[in-house]
């Protein structure tokens, strides 16, 4: 099964609404799913590579897309 992970951080709109279609699209698709903050304590490498590109989309555990999600790409890639 995918692993999407969707990098965030507090206060972030744009992150919101990024949860949002995930949550939408895990239930139309099925996947494991999980949040982190980049912000939280121990994220320091996360927040170098990703902090100014937030939201973050990765797709079992390799960049998928940023700033938006691309669901029909995601739900293409999630499908094989």
């Amino acid at each position: 099964m995918a692993v999407i992970t969707l990098l965030t951080r507090e206060g972030c709109g744009m992150c919101a609404r990024a949860h949002d279609e995930l949550t939408a699209l895990r239930a139309d698709v099925g996947f494991e799913y999980e949040q982190v903050d980049v912000d939280a304590p121990g994220n320091a490498e996360l927040r170098g590579e990703y902090g100014d590109m937030l939201p973050v989309v990765l797709l079992d555990g390799e960049q998928h897309s940023y700033w938006e999600v691309d669901t029909p790409r995601l739900r293409a890639d999630i499908l094989g």
